[in-house]
């Protein structure tokens, strides 16, 4: 019987001809492939599990721990609406709460998200992890600015005002939250217009105005729904856009324009049959004082 011997060896030449061209390693320089050979005789598959994302290691300039995302959760519930996951993770949390700071001198740009990445120690190009680049600075700034409202309405709460009266004092309070970036804000709203921003700014909006009723105490589900939401929709958009030109202190011009908005509702809201002859009214009569206040509309 003739003894077991071993195949032969074969060439490195022999390997890449049985091999398809795709699976060899002749894109890799020579140092390359030996340092790869060596991680795969030297590492077990769970070991190559464990290892972070390239990207981290990448980006990262600084590495230190990251805060938990302000927007993950929210103490409250809307029954009617309930909320999404929130939209960003600690990371994107992070990076945008640092540019938020520089808003104020460099506006919604690309050069305060820059800016930002470096103050939370990370590299320019991090900000390339936000799908939507400057507009997700404006959503933040949105999403952060409503659920402040929280806080709020305890305080509301414990002064036992009535809805009606929490409704107002939650909004004129989610307009106060655009003070330190006013100056900015038309160059937000400008963004926010964008077609392809347009869903996700009117969503907000629409999220801004259930939590303010929600948070008001109002949890009644009948036709009345559809139109205190609308028109508190409308009052807040109509005073924002006020506010971009008031110059006067502590915004007392808009307080008292968002007062007689919410006057009119009172006076003149059971008068329309419809939730869309109310937005064109209250449109309209917006559009009208901000013109006379010099407005480019």
């Amino acid at each position: 019987m003739r003894p077991c011997t071993s195949p032969p060896a074969l060439s490195r030449a022999a390997v890449r001809t049985l091999l398809p061209r795709e699976q060899t390693c002749q894109r890799l320089p020579a140092a390359s492939r030996a340092f790869s050979t060596v991680l795969k005789t030297t590492q077990s598959p769970q070991a190559t599990a464990r290892q972070a994302p390239a990207s981290h290691f990448r980006l990262r300039h600084q590495p230190q721990p990251l805060p938990p995302s302000t927007t993950a959760s929210r103490p409250y519930h809307s029954h009617d609406h309930p909320a999404p996951p929130g939209p960003f993770n600690a990371t994107e949390s992070l990076l945008l709460s640092s540019a938020y700071g520089h808003v104020p001198e460099h506006g919604f740009t690309p050069e305060a998200l820059a800016l930002g990445a470096r103050d939370a120690g990370y590299l320019d190009i991090s900000t390339n992890l936000l799908d939507n680049g400057v507009f997700d600075l404006i959503r933040w700034h949105l999403v952060a600015r409503r659920e402040a409202l929280v806080a709020k309405a305890r305080e509301l709460d414990a002064a036992g005002l009535r809805t009606g009266e929490k409704v107002f004092e939650l909004t004129w309070a989610r307009l106060l939250g655009n003070g330190d970036v006013v100056g900015r804000w038309q160059e937000a709203l400008a963004i926010m217009a964008q077609p392809s921003y347009v869903p996700s700014s009117v969503a907000e909006l629409a999220q801004l105005a259930d939590d303010i009723w929600y948070l008001a105490g109002d949890t009644a589900v009948d036709p009345s729904w559809y139109t205190k939401r609308a028109s508190l929709s409308a009052i807040y958009v109509s005073a924002e856009l006020f506010m971009t030109n008031d110059h006067s202190a502590g915004f007392a011009d808009t307080k008292a324009f968002l007062r007689r908005r919410f006057d009119e509702v009172g006076e003149f809201g059971s008068a329309f049959r419809s939730v869309g002859e109310w937005l064109s009214f209250t449109a309209s009569a917006g559009v009208n004082v901000l013109r006379s206040k010099g407005a480019p509309i």
